[in-house]
């Protein structure tokens, strides 16, 4: 995406946070320019959620600034709640309140209008649910309102803390459909997630992050792109042999391996399935082998090249 006419509307610059046994964001910079939607990836542990809470100002930062439109939380906190949207995972509402009211609750902090409130209930699907209790609603229903809320105030940025897990897989395109609305009206969207296909439908930048560093930083499009000529082998062998694993290694055309030896499973990065098959299977031994199959490389499987894990471990 080209940056020249827009502005930054979020920008990192050579952020640190440690805790008692933890160093969990590393001199760590970087800019989101006002429409973009970015990806946060990264496992458990890699820093995401401090990072997330810094830019949130719920942690301040051992040293480096954190600008929001160019405001900082220690001279302009009020004017960054007016600019900054926010959508949790979960969200708890008080008891006996209906969505009416818990929208009109929320619109009074900001000063939005009642019209306001009528278009984020037709932005969410709930308007026929107005009058209902947030109680009775469904899973699905109750993150749509909490992202209806997170988004009254018309914020220009709008963080979303894994908005769709837990959900079903029709509420979870619910969501995804209003994101992709958000999107176009200009809103900047920064995403944290485990769904792979979230990434690739919503967000047209990625920002991988890991041990508390950006390991990688661009458009989906180019992150894909250099991992475009290779392939996926999995498989699975009948019993876990190291010398297996040892003839693998000197495999021609491989450019990563990883194997469980729980699960006796493995995968293979290579470039050409079809013409490393052959020589896959000698080093295998058919005997040794359970299954196997090939495939096109994904998003998550360079997420693992990257890392070492899963998304989600």
């Amino acid at each position: 995406m080209a940056h020249e006419s827009r502005r930054v509307i979020l920008s990192v610059e050579n952020v640190e946070k440690k805790f008692a046994h933890v160093h969990a964001v590393k001199n760590l910079s970087l800019k989101i320019w006002e429409g973009e939607s970015v990806a946060l990836l990264g496992p458990n542990g890699a820093g995401k959620t401090t990072l997330l809470e810094m830019i949130e100002g719920l942690q301040k930062p051992d040293s480096g600034e954190i600008f929001i439109d160019g405001l900082t939380y220690a001279k302009d906190e009020k004017k960054i709640r007016q600019l900054m949207g926010l959508a949790f995972q979960e969200t708890r509402f008080p008891e006996k309140i209906k969505v009416g009211e818990a929208l009109e609750l929320f619109s009074a902090f900001y000063g939005a209008s009642h019209t306001r409130i009528k278009e984020i209930l037709s932005l969410i699907s709930l308007t026929e649910k107005k009058d209902a209790y947030v109680n009775n609603l469904s899973g699905g229903q109750r993150q749509r309102l909490a992202l209806g809320i997170g988004i009254i105030q018309k914020p220009k940025i709008i963080l979303l803390d894994e908005p769709s897990t837990g959900l079903d897989p029709h509420a979870r395109r619910e969501i995804w459909h209003i994101m992709a609305d958000l999107k176009k009206q200009g809103s900047t969207l920064l995403l944290t997630t485990h769904y792979m296909e979230e990434v690739e439908k919503l967000c047209e930048r990625i920002i991988i992050l890991f041990k508390g560093k950006i390991l990688a930083d661009g458009p989906l499009e180019q992150i894909v792109d250099d991992y475009a000529s290779h392939e996926i082998i999995e498989f699975k062998l009948k019993r876990s042999f190291s010398q297996v694993l040892k003839n693998l290694k000197t495999l021609k055309r491989i450019s990563f391996l990883d194997f469980n030896k729980g699960t006796k499973t493995g995968i293979l990065h290579v470039h050409d399935a079809a013409q490393i098959l052959p020589d896959f299977l000698k080093k295998v031994g058919r005997e040794n082998l359970e299954s196997f199959a090939a495939r096109p490389l994904t998003l998550d499987d360079i997420f693992i090249k990257m890392t070492g894990r899963q998304i989600d471990a």
